[in-house]
């Protein structure tokens, strides 16, 4: 970031310097998200799992809702050189908050360096249904139904390419994330996770078939805001599911997986929405994207009994 400011402070840098720059940034957060996924896990007791996940998903919906805003208002003041320098200062304030973090080695016998740690890794996935489910579902959300890159041209179908309504549409799913959120409490209390994540899912592949459908944009903005709320149940739910059925030494190499999914889905799925569209129409895309999205859902929750019956601690406790 310091160097990203530095370019955009000195004005003529060569395109593939800035790409280079952009290239190496990408690499640190590809090795610091997986780390910092660990963190939670190791910070809260089980069943406060759930709800520590809620948090921090509040704080990155709201990372998205106003960072946006925050950045266009620097940029006009102060540049592109500006906006990164904020970027790089705000990083002092993370790197002070991990120095006050507790050590958490990994308990039990540490994974295995290098590439046998990631086979290791890859065949945890393979032999625990619960958390292949968990990512599978994640897959058939986002490869399937993902909207994003058919908005464009369905608010040219719909709404007469009104800018304004294209500009809602983001915010909308924002919105309904940061709702969820605020009320996570409301399902993160629930005793089967699984069946909460599989529900989320299908809410957001339903709610995205009428959006499709809907005439209206004040109902096509709604059912975005269904969608973003039903997307974050789904996220929450499956960090749970994900967490608790993962070693502790193999947190690390499950997360980079998660990390994985979670990147690669979505810009597959959006790659899927412009070739359909591209054949048939931008409604025709996301209907039967969210149709596809209900339908993978339920196979993976029928060929997965444990997902459906996995039960959080507390609740296994009870039982």
């Amino acid at each position: 970031s310091v160097l990203l400011a530095v370019q955009g402070f000195l004005g003529d840098v060569p395109v593939l310097a800035v790409l280079g720059l952009v290239a190496v940034q990408s690499c640190f957060v590809a090795g610091g998200g997986p780390a910092a996924r660990t963190f939670i896990p190791r910070l809260l007791a089980p069943e406060q799992l759930p709800a520590g996940l809620a948090l921090n998903r509040i704080a990155f919906q709201g990372a998205m809702l106003l960072g946006p805003a925050l950045a266009g208002l620097l940029l006009g003041r102060f540049g592109v050189g500006g906006c990164y320098l904020v970027d790089a200062l705000t990083f002092g304030m993370a790197f002070y908050g991990v120095v006050g973090l507790p050590a958490m080695r990994p308990s039990g016998a540490p994974s295995r360096p290098g590439l046998r740690g990631v086979l290791d890794g890859l065949a945890f996935l393979v032999r625990t249904p619960v958390v292949r489910g968990a990512l599978l579902t994640d897959l058939a959300a986002t490869v399937l139904s993902m909207p994003i890159s058919l908005f464009p041209l369905v608010n040219a179908e719909r709404f007469a390419g009104d800018p304004r309504t294209l500009g809602l549409f983001l915010s909308a799913i924002a919105v309904g994330g940061v709702v969820a959120s605020v009320f996570s409490g409301t399902f993160t209390r629930l005793p089967r996770p699984g069946v909460v994540m599989l529900a989320g899912s299908a809410a957001w592949g339903g709610a995205l078939v009428v959006f499709g459908l809907a005439p209206d944009p004040w109902v096509g903005l709604g059912c975005l805001v269904l969608a973003g709320a039903a997307d974050t149940v789904s996220v929450v739910s499956r960090g749970a599911l994900v967490q608790l059925n993962t070693p502790d030494a193999l947190l690390g190499r499950v997360a980079a997986a998660e990390q994985i999914v979670g990147q690669a889905g979505p810009d597959l799925g959006n790659l899927r929405g412009g070739l359909v569209a591209g054949v048939t129409s931008g409604a025709a895309a996301l209907v039967s994207g969210g149709v596809l999205c209900v339908v993978a859902v339920a196979l993976v929750g029928a060929a997965t009994p444990g997902l459906r019956r996995f039960a959080t601690p507390a609740k296994a406790a009870a039982e």
